[in-house]
């Protein structure tokens, strides 16, 4: 049963080739399963179910990854942005512009989650970044779309 009813939420790839947007969302969760930890290259995957979800711009490419199952994902970058079975579309949490809108309610697929996952929030935090990190940062120049939808990407009026 859907829980969320609201304005249109917009998300894509990092490359900005695959946009979405959807108004309708179910429940969000983390699974735990083999192959979505494949799939995202993580230790988890964040999907939320998409009830009325929409490609605004570009299509994904899709892989087969089980007889039930297939996944979308962007033909450039490789973002992961779907899961897609007979019961409906589920989009990547991370990939929306506002991930925090669609935060996960739910864990399933227990019986592959890693056993350091629990964990995590406990590990040390290093606080204190050193200055060659700092100069690091300051050098980079960030190709990835912005967290909002454009009239066309890359910008045409970028100079060269």
């Amino acid at each position: 049963m859907p829980t969320n009813k609201r304005a249109s939420l917009s998300g894509g790839c990092q490359c900005g080739a695959v946009r979405f947007a959807v108004r309708l969302l179910g429940r969000g969760s983390i699974c735990h399963c083999r192959m979505c930890q494949k799939a995202f290259g993580g230790f988890f995957g964040p999907l939320i179910t998409a009830h009325d979800a929409i490609w605004t711009r570009g299509t994904p490419k899709w892989f087969q990854s089980s007889n039930a199952a297939r996944r979308a994902f962007c033909g450039d970058c490789g973002t992961p942005l779907a899961y897609e079975t007979r019961f409906g579309l589920e989009l990547a949490i991370g990939s929306f512009d506002e991930p925090s809108s669609a935060a996960p309610a739910l864990q399933v697929n227990m019986h592959d989650k890693l056993p350091f996952f629990d964990g995590l929030t406990s590990l040390p935090v290093r606080a204190a970044q050193s200055d060659e990190w700092v100069d690091f940062l300051a050098g980079i120049h960030s190709n990835q779309h912005p967290d909002h939808d454009t009239d066309d990407w890359p910008p045409t009026n970028e100079t060269k």
